[in-house]
């Protein structure tokens, strides 16, 4: 009876382990279907063809044959018009050729993914944007920072890309993690640049507190619980977060002379840099963020809303998204980013559901040029009438900068976007004149 007893209660015990993996196989089917859940655009071919052959007289004269070494893809609601990839992945041996599958560093560009998850946790109701930073970190120095002002860049912090900088308080020699900064700001206690939320000053601190944050609350390591609920998901199978562990299979960054960009202390770090992508995963990471079974859409509107207003400028920055809010009411979501000669560039155009994806591992700021030029080829975007924007830098010297003023007035009240696709038969907006001016 013992023997029957134990093998019922095995049998029991496997139907009941099975039953609960197979509910985690389900409800990971479940969101990734809804993730990848997307309306496209009904395109007719002349009209994808017109697009491919300006958009390629565009990047072929204007970028890729003054020395471009990376990978580009530009799509219009879900359409991919445009996707192309040159050089190699080391350019001075040329023995591996850029392509479809090469994983570039994103960057600044990784902050967006940072704060998405964030925000996907305060939907979870796991994190409040109004909560101080001392509720994760009992033991942090600024009390009256909050999440908010973390993901808006408002929180005053002082850089930890300067202040660790000091040879006395920090060796060189020594790679920094996530745990060092905050331990390194609740040792030293370094000066605050301003008072919390009194104005908005771009800082990396913030990003590396954000995912120190996200690890207390899930219980798990930053890299991991975005491959779990971002990457996986959305069937992003190039695209990770960087760990030393994963140091010999990424590929380096290169000065514009071809020189080796040489990693230093600092490379270890994630939140506000060290996602690798792809120009094709980068394409549905855009289209995820038009789903609301993926994010609830009235969380990205108010990522989506300018934080900023201390200076007139058409340049802002909402939670973890840069955007371009012309005086004409077009809007521009994106997030560039620089660090060493990695310089990446995603812009998003929520009217016409368009994006421009630039990756590169050569230094090249006219990746930044060519992206916001290419807004024009699908509505009025002002690209030779404003000014630059601003190229996100984890330098030592640029990190922390205010917003710069505009050369054009701001509209005055940039009133939220509603996304609609445009209409099916609508002809494409290309402008044949911008592109004839620049060429």
């Amino acid at each position: 009876m013992r023997v029957v007893a134990v093998i019922i209660a095995w049998t029991l015990l496997t139907i009941g382990c099975k039953s609960k993996t197979q509910a985690q196989k389900d409800k990971t089917e479940d969101i990734q279907s809804n993730a990848l859940s997307f309306d496209v655009e009904q395109m007719t071919e002349a009209d994808k063809a017109r697009y491919q052959k300006v958009l390629s007289d565009f990047f072929d004269s204007a970028l890729i044959r003054r020395g471009f070494n990376g990978g580009i893809l530009v799509a219009k609601g879900g359409n991919i018009l445009y996707e192309s990839y040159h050089g190699f992945r080391d350019p001075n041996r040329k023995n591996d050729t850029i392509d479809a599958q090469t994983q570039f560093h994103l960057a600044s560009t990784s902050k967006p993914f940072t704060a998405v998850t964030v925000l996907k946790l305060v939907q979870d109701s796991r994190i409040g944007l109004q909560d101080p930073v001392t509720r994760y970190f009992p033991a942090f120095p600024y009390p009256t920072v909050t999440v908010e002002q973390l993901l808006s860049h408002r929180s005053g912090l002082p850089n930890y890309l300067s202040v660790m900088e000091d040879k006395t308080k920090w060796n060189p020699k020594q790679m920094i993690s996530n745990e060092d900064v905050l331990h390194f700001l609740e040792q030293y206690k370094p000066a605050p640049m301003f008072k919390a939320g009194s104005r908005f000053a771009y800082c990396n601190t913030n990003f590396v507190l954000l995912a120190l944050i996200v690890e207390k609350v899930t219980g798990k390591k930053f890299p991991q619980y975005v491959k779990e609920t971002i990457f996986d998901p959305l069937q992003m199978h190039h695209s990770f977060v960087y760990t030393p562990a994963d140091s010999g299979k990424v590929i380096m960054s290169y000065k514009p002379s071809g020189a080796l960009w040489v990693n230093d202390q600092f490379d270890n770090t994630y939140g506000d840099k060290n996602i690798y992508s792809t120009p094709e995963d980068m394409f549905k990471w855009d289209q995820a963020l038009y789903n609301p079974g993926f994010i609830r859409q009235s969380l990205l509107d108010s990522a989506y809303q300018p934080h900023s207003h201390e200076k007139p400028s058409i340049h802002n920055y909402g939670l973890g998204w840069r955007m371009l809010n012309l005086p004409n009411g077009k809007n521009v979501i994106y997030h560039n980013g620089k660090w060493h000669g990695f310089t990446p560039a995603f812009g998003r155009l929520l009217d016409e559901k368009a994006v421009i994806i630039i990756l590169g591992n050569k230094m090249n700021s006219n990746i930044y040029n060519m992206a916001r030029k290419a807004y024009d080829f699908f509505g009025d975007y002002m690209q030779n009438q404003v000014s630059g924007g601003e190229e996100e830098t984890e330098s030592r010297t640029a990190a922390a900068t205010a917003m710069p003023e505009s050369t054009v007035k701001p509209a005055p009240h940039p009133a939220k976007k509603t996304v609609k696709a445009a209409p099916a038969k609508k002809k494409p907006y290309l402008r044949q004149s911008h592109y004839k001016t620049i060429r």
